[in-house]
């Protein structure tokens, strides 16, 4: 588990530094974050979703209480979620300034889709500083069972 925690690092880090030296776009860079951030969820490995996270880190939904959450509170509240999480596909990406918005569909483990629209916001180091979530119509998050 240790090795593969570390090949996922080690492949976010080499993405980075290929990146810097070919010329990548800075929406391809936060892109690839936020898809790391996703596949933490996918794969049930929270070092690699926290790695993706600046220290100052907050999350919004419009679940209850999920204002400007930090990381300790995001880890209480939301990963339990990765539990339901089965696969992720982006549908649509925008960037502006230091943003960038993404229409993604979630299938859940029952084979349910929840689709929502997520805005991220970067630091200056590419961390993801903050998560906006706006659920879709239906189930609202992985694994609901209503």
């Amino acid at each position: 588990m240790a090795i593969k925690r570390y090949a996922n690092i080690a492949l976010v880090a080499l993405t980075i530094i290929i990146c810097l030296v070919c010329g990548c776009s800075k929406q391809d860079t936060e892109e690839k974050a936020v898809r790391a951030y996703y596949d933490g969820f996918v794969n049930k490995d929270w070092n690699t979703v926290v790695s993706q996270l600046a220290d100052d880190f907050t999350f919004t939904s419009p679940a209850p209480d999920n204002d400007h959450i930090n990381i300790e509170k995001f880890k209480d509240e939301c990963w339990g979620t990765s539990k339901f999480t089965k696969s992720v596909r982006f549908i649509k990406v925008f960037e502006s300034g230091d943003e960038l918005a993404l229409q993604v569909e979630i299938t859940t483990t029952d084979n349910k889709l929840v689709h929502n629209v997520d805005i991220y916001k970067f630091n200056s180091a590419g961390k993801i500083e903050s998560v906006d979530v706006f659920f879709g119509p239906g189930i609202d998050f992985p694994g609901n069972t209503k």
